[in-house]
C-alpha cells in the first residue's frame, strides 16, 4: 500500500528551508555550500542519521560504511539524508563505564533532532549503552525515527571451540587462575574470541536490547539478529532509511510507537530470551522518557507468565546468536508467544505486530524452544526484595548455580573495587566456597556511573579446589555476556547510605530466589546503631560533567536518568526564522 505524501509545508524542515524571508535565504545557500542542489532536497523529508562509529568501539567499526546503505534507502525512497556524528560508547574500552555517558548520549541525540533542520531520523548504535541512550533521546524529542542495529560478531573459535564472546572470556580467564591452561593458551583465545565487527554474540547486554528495540517495534523486522558482516546487514540498513521517510509521510512519531503495551511486551521479549540484567536498567529509562511508568514490579509480575524458549549463551547452554538468526530471529521467538503479546499495537512497519509477525516461523527447535521444552519454566531475571535491597535487587538466575539459589553464609565485605582486586586470593580473608561476597560504593554514584563490577572473581584457591559460582553481591551492574549467583543494582546503593553501606564481615546473609528474598540477619536495633556511626563519602567530582551526573542520577530501580531529563515537562521546536 502505497503512502500519501505530505505537503512539503507541513514538514518540520520547512520552517528552515521554505520561507520567504533572510534566515531561509541564508539556509539554503548555506546548503549550496555543502555542495547540494535544490532538486536534491527542497520539499523532501530531511532524515538525520545518527552514526556512533568510530574507529575505538569495535561493535560499532562498521557502521561508516553501513550509514552509506542508509542514505540510499532514505534517497531511494525520496527523502534527503544527512549524517550525524555522535558519541561512541565503547563497553571495552570507555572508563569508568560507559553507563556514566549513556545520558550524555541522551542529552546529546535529543538536542541534534531539536535543533537542526529535520524531519525524521535513523539511529545507528548497539553496543550496550548506545540503544538505550539514542532511543531516550529520540523519544524526548518525539520525531519519527528508525532504529539500526549495529548487530552480533561472528562466532569465535579456538581449537574446535565455538567460543561466545564475554562469556568464555570470563570462563577462560579463570581457568588460567585456577592454573588450568597457561599464557600460549591465552594468546589463541585473545585471536580467537572476537573474530569481526559487530557487538558480542552471545545473549548480553547488546543483543538483549537491540531485541528489546525490536520488540518495541522500532526497527524493521528481523534487524535486531542480523550478523554484523552478513549482507542482509546492508539490506536492512537501507530499508531502515525507506522506512524513515515511509514513516516521517505518516506523521508517525516515536509516541505512537513507545506505549505503554510496547514496553510490556519488551519486558517479555528479554525475560523469555534470558536477557541481560542490565534491560531492566535500560527499559525503565526508556518507558520514562517515553512518559510510560515502568517498576521493578512489572518485571517480576511478567517474569512469573514467560518461559525462556532462547537457548542462547549464556543463560541457554549451547547456542549463539548467528543460530539464532538462522533459526527465525526475533520474529521466529515472537510467533511462540503471541498469548503473551500487545499484538494490535503499531510498529514502525507495520499498522500492527499482528501483521508484522504474519508468517514467522522457526527453523531449530533447538535453538528457540518449543513452549512443552522451555530451557526454563519461568523468565531469566529475578527481582529480590528484603531489608539488604529495600527498593530491589535483580538476579540473573537461568545464569547461576542451582544450589546457590537459596543459600545463608557469612559475608566477606569490600569496600571499593580496587580493594577487592588486590586482596580477593589472600588465604587470611577466610573465604570459603559458602562466603557471601559483598562489593559496595560500586553504584550510580559510587562506582561512579554503576560499572560492571558485579561478577566479583572467586578466589584463585578456591578455583584451584574446583570451585566455579559462589553468592556475589554488589550494588553494581554486570556484563550481560557473564553468568554466575551474582546479585545485582541493590537499592538504595551503598554510596548514599543503603543498607548495604552498613553490613560488616561475618554477618549471615539469605538469598532465596524462589521467595525473591535477599535478607541480612543484622536486628534492627543494631543497624540503627551502624547507620548513626555511618559518615556519607566525599563526592566522586566536583567540577564538570561527573559533577552533573552526581548531582542529577537517579538509582537503579528507576533507571538512572537525570532527574531534569525524565521528569514530565515539554520543549518548543525552535525558531528557525
Amino acid at each position: 500500500m502505497s503512502t500519501p505524501r505530505r505537503d512539503p509545508a507541513e514538514l518540520r524542515s520547512h520552517q528552515w528551508y521554505g520561507a520567504d524571508g533572510l534566515r531561509s535565504f541564508s539556509h539554503r545557500a548555506r546548503t549550496r555550500q555543502l555542495g547540494y542542489l535544490p532538486e536534491e532536497h527542497l520539499g523532501k523529508p530531511v532524515v538525520a542519521v545518527l552514526n556512533t562509529w568510530s574507529d575505538i568501539n569495535p561493535c560499532h567499526v562498521h557502521l561508516r560504511d553501513r550509514a552509506q546503505a542508509v542514505k540510499r534507502g532514505v534517497w531511494q525512497a525520496g527523502g534527503f539524508p544527512l549524517e550525524f556524528p555522535v558519541s561512541t560508547l565503547s563497553e571495552t574500552f570507555q572508563k569508568p563505564t560507559p553507563m556514566l555517558y549513556r545520558n550524555l548520549l541522551a542529552m546529546e541525540t535529543e538536542e541534534l533532532l531539536r535543533s537542526y533542520p529535520v524531519d525524521g531520523a535513523v539511529l545507528m548504535g548497539g553496543c550496550d549503552k548506545s540503544t538505550p541512550a539514542l532511543l531516550m533521546g529520540a523519544a524526548s524529542a518525539d520525531l519519527p525515527a528508525v532504529f539500526v542495529p549495529a548487530g552480533p560478531m561472528l562466532p569465535g573459535h579456538w581449537r574446535g571451540e565455538v567460543l561466545g564472546s564475554g562469556t568464555d572470556m570470563w570462563k577462560y580467564w579463570d581457568e588460567r587462575r585456577a592454573g588450568l591452561i597457561g599464557d600460549c593458551e591465552l594468546s589463541e583465545l585473545e585471536s580467537g574470541l572476537a573474530r569481526s565487527p559487530g557487538h558480542c554474540m552471545t545473549m548480553g547486554t547488546a543483543s538483549t536490547l537491540t531485541a528489546a528495540a525490536e520488540a518495541l517495534g522500532v526497527t524493521v523486522p528481523g534487524a535486531s539478529s542480523i550478523p554484523a558482516v552478513d549482507s542482509g546487514h546492508d539490506r536492512m540498513a537501507a530499508r531502515a532509511g525507506m522506512t524513515a521517510v515511509e514513516l516521517v509521510h505518516r506523521d508517525r512519531k516515536l509516541s505512537r510507537i513507545l506505549t505503554r503495551e510496547a514496553f510490556e511486551d519488551a519486558v517479555t521479549t528479554v525475560l523469555g530470551l534470558g536477557g541481560s540484567t542490565n534491560a531492566v536498567i535500560h527499559l525503565i529509562a526508556m518507558a520514562g522518557r517515553a512518559g510510560v511508568r515502568l517498576t521493578l514490579d512489572d518485571f517480576d509480575r511478567i517474569a512469573r507468565t514467560v518461559p525462556v524458549l532462547a537457548n542462547v549463551r549464556p543463560g541457554g547452554r549451547k547456542h549463539l546468536m548467528e543460530d539464532f538468526h538462522f533459526a527465525g530471529g526475533l520474529p521466529g521467538f515472537l510467533s511462540r508467544i503471541p498469548d503473551l503479546l500487545h499484538l494490535d499495537r503499531p510498529t514502525v512497519t507495520c499498522d500492527t505486530l499482528r501483521e508484522q509477525l504474519a508468517g514467522a516461523v522457526v527453523h531449530d527447535d533447538d535453538v528457540i524452544r518449543t513452549r512443552d521444552d522451555p530451557v526454563a519454566s519461568e523468565g531469566g531475571v529475578a527481582v529480590l526484595r528484603g531489608n539488604l535491597c529495600p527498593d530491589g535487587a535483580v538476579v540473573k538466575h537461568i545464569a547461576a548455580a542451582p544450589h546457590l539459589l537459596r543459600h545463608t553464609g557469612p559475608a566477606v565485605v569490600f569496600d571499593d573495587y580496587r580493594t577487592m582486586q588486590r586482596t580477593i586470593d589472600d588465604p587470611a580473608l577466610g573465604i570459603t566456597a559458602d562466603s557471601v561476597l559483598v562489593l559496595r560504593n560500586a553504584g550510580p554514584r559510587g562506582g561512579p556511573g554503576m560499572p560492571e563490577y558485579g561478577m566479583l572473581p572467586i578466589p584463585e584457591y578456591l578455583l584451584r579446589q574446583g570451585v566455579r559460582d559462589m553468592v556475589r553481591i554488589s550494588d553494581a551492574r554486570m556484563s550481560g555476556t557473564s553468568y554466575g549467583t551474582c546479585v545485582l543494582h541493590v537499592a538504595p546503593e551503598s554510596y548514599v547510605g543503603g543498607p548495604l553501606a552498613l553490613v560488616r564481615t561475618g554477618d549471615l546473609i539469605t538469598l532465596d530466589v524462589d521467595a525473591r528474598s535477599l535478607r541480612l540477619h543484622v536486628t534492627d536495633e543494631e543497624l540503627r546503631r551502624r547507620r548513626a556511626e555511618w559518615t556519607p563519602p566525599p563526592a566522586r567530582y566536583t567540577r564538570g560533567y561527573g559533577a552533573l551526573f552526581d548531582e542529577q542520577i537517579t538509582q537503579a530501580d528507576t533507571g538512572c536518568d537525570f532527574t531534569f531529563l525524565s521528569r514530565p515537562g515539554t520543549v518548543a521546536d525552535p525558531y528557525a526564522g
